[in-house]
């Protein structure tokens, strides 16, 4: 089933994404599976590789007989979690900075997928842990995965539904003047760097992005403000590259903005501020109805010890409660 960093994608690149695991599942592959008439969209065959899908969509893929067997599975590693929030049907964990949410082919492990599978041991024998949505490796916070293919697709539907809210803190430079507003640049990949997100207000997939202003310091003569952001979609680094094109770039992103702690007057804060060397922004709160009994689920993880202390040193760690 396509999630929410499927939403507005190619079919083509869909599929490679959920293969990732299987050698033959290259572009020029897929592409040709789906010509051939192998792929299937909510029970009906696509032969464009260029059809956009949406969240939720129910993708089939026929593979070929000669197509080569998947990776080996993920190996289960006993690394540490900190739990925020866990039933019989999900499981909601806080990641920290520097961790990998899946299994990649420069991450092969240690990541959090590894530390969920040894968890996982646990539970019933029909459960595995399926991510919902994924974090980079340098943001922090929640990470929330389902333990069946079942609640997999509630949670889905839960997260995409009107009632849901997940809120991210963000530390950005700049002179943020509004109390609240919204950022709806279109964003698509950079066509000279793939691992690059760049922002238009005239090109693009549809992105949306609500913030709240929760305290600035003078920082001068830079500024710092601490923003609430919340998605309305969830497109990939649609936070990042959203503030920075409004000209407010989050502290320590070094794809994405600059190193303007060189500007700050204030000693002190200015070398918390080139200490901090990973993006400043973490999953904050999430609330949604759960996905099978509905009841109003409400989670928040705890500041880092990093972004705590850089936000102590900007007296702006009142404005995160």
């Amino acid at each position: 089933m396509a999630d929410r960093g499927d939403d507005g994608r190619r079919l083509d690149l869909v599929i490679r994404r959920h293969l990732a695991g299987l050698p033959d599942a290259t572009r020029t592959r897929v592409q040709a599976w789906i010509g051939a008439g192998g792929v299937t969209v909510n029970g009906r065959t696509v032969r464009r590789a260029a059809a956009r899908i949406a969240a939720g969509d129910v993708l089939t893929v026929a593979l070929p007989a000669d197509a080569r067997a998947p990776r080996p599975a993920m190996a289960a590693q006993d690394l540490a979690l900190e739990i925020l929030y866990e039933d019989e049907h999900l499981i909601a964990v806080n990641k920290p900075a520097g961790i990998v949410v899946h299994p990649t082919y420069r991450h092969s492990d240690g990541t959090v997928m590894n530390a969920l599978l040894w968890r996982a041991r646990e539970w019933r024998a029909s459960d595995r842990p399926s991510i919902v949505g994924r974090l980079d490796k340098l943001t922090s916070g929640i990470v929330v995965a389902a333990k069946s293919a079942r609640a997999h697709a509630a949670v889905q539907r839960a997260l995409a539904g009107t009632g849901a809210d997940k809120q991210y803190l963000a530390l950005v430079y700049g002179r943020v003047a509004a109390s609240r507003g919204t950022i709806d640049f279109g964003l698509r990949r950079d066509p000279r760097d793939r691992r690059r997100v760049v922002a238009s207000s005239a090109a693009g997939a549809r992105s949306l992005t609500r913030y709240e202003r929760l305290g600035r310091a003078r920082a001068a003569p830079v500024g710092l403000a601490l923003l609430k952001c919340t998605l309305v979609t969830g497109r990939m680094h649609q936070i990042r590259v959203h503030l920075a094109a409004a000209g407010w770039p989050l502290v320590g992103d070094a794809k994405y903005g600059q190193p303007r702690w060189r500007d700050v007057g204030d000693q002190v804060l200015r070398d918390e501020l080139h200490a901090f060397t990973r993006q400043a922004l973490h999953a904050w709160r999430l609330t949604i109805g759960h996905p099978l009994t509905g009841a109003a689920l409400h989670i928040e993880a705890p500041l880092p010890g990093d972004l705590q202390r850089l936000l102590t040193a900007a007296d702006l760690v009142k404005c995160a409660r």
